[in-house]
Formats: structure tokens, sequence, C-alpha cells
């Protein structure tokens, strides 16, 4: 089960999110932010392995 929750957000991210909706690169916000979260906490994992090497 999933959350709801209320965010703020600047006018040009949000106009950038629906650019990507209207090209079918999300289906909706809430995909479009759910997946930039996870790319970015897989950026991090992949920074803290090369931070151990």
């Amino acid at each position: 089960m999933k959350d709801r929750i209320t965010i703020t957000i600047g006018k040009e991210l949000l106009k950038y999110l629906d650019q990507k909706i209207n090209q079918k690169i999300f289906a909706n916000r809430s995909h479009a932010l759910e997946f930039l979260i996870y790319q970015k906490i897989e950026d991090e994992k992949i920074t803290k392995t090369k931070d151990k090497n």
C-alpha cells in the first residue's frame, strides 16, 4: 500500500514533469516522482560502492 503525500514544487520543475508525462515517459506525476526518487537512491548506492574502493 502506498501513502499519500502533499509537496510544494517550483513551476519549472512541474512543467518539466508534465512535459515528460505528455511525452509518455511517465504515466503521471506520482510515477515520475517515484521513479526519480528510486533513481537517486540507486545513484547513492553506486557512489557509496565507489567510495569504498
